[in-house]
């Protein structure tokens, strides 16, 4: 009767040792899985949430993200969207715990210079928020790492006067 009490102990013994163990492989595998974990994976399971992000001189943009690209991330502040480049962000409240998968979708491969063009097309009147301040006008023309910004209401100035931007300057496009 002895025996079989110590060999159950034994067995409850090998058994609670391979359930530590298991749990160490576990912790170590999810802390090298979170490790492969992207910025842009965690943004993209996040779409459609509530955010805030906080930019280069301790500028907020607050509201439903809307897209998120490798480049850029779109969100929604009520009417206005507005266009965030990543390389521009410095924290962000509101993240998924989880990631999506890299998606294999268009959108996520176009850039800045991409996003921007759409907006000079619109013709839409914006506001860039720029590590020098805020401009208003009219995107006229992208290149390749900047954008033309004819200024003013709409666009439209006496002195023709266009401001030329550096992507790596800007915080955030704002519409109207």
């Amino acid at each position: 009767m002895r025996w079989e009490a110590l060999f159950a102990d034994m067995e409850a013994q090998l058994e609670a040792a391979r359930v530590a163990e298991l749990a160490v492989d576990v912790a170590e595998l999810t802390r090298a899985e979170r490790a492969t974990v992207r910025l842009g994976g965690r943004l993209r399971a996040t779409r459609g949430s509530a955010v805030t992000f906080t930019l280069r001189g301790n500028e907020t943009v607050t509201g439903t993200l809307v897209e998120v690209a490798d480049e850029w991330v779109l969100v929604s502040e009520g009417i206005r969207r507005a266009l965030v480049p990543i390389a521009a962000v410095t924290a962000v409240r509101g993240m998924a715990a989880g990631a999506a998968p890299e998606s294999g979708g268009v959108v996520r491969r176009l850039g800045l210079a991409h996003a921007l063009r759409a907006v000079a097309r619109d013709r839409a009147s914006v506001r860039v928020s720029t590590d020098g301040g805020e401009l208003a006008g009219r995107i006229d023309a992208v290149g390749a790492d900047h954008a033309d910004l004819a200024a003013g209401v709409d666009g439209r100035r006496a002195d023709g006067a266009v401001w030329t931007v550096p992507f790596g300057a800007i915080r955030v496009v704002r519409s109207g």
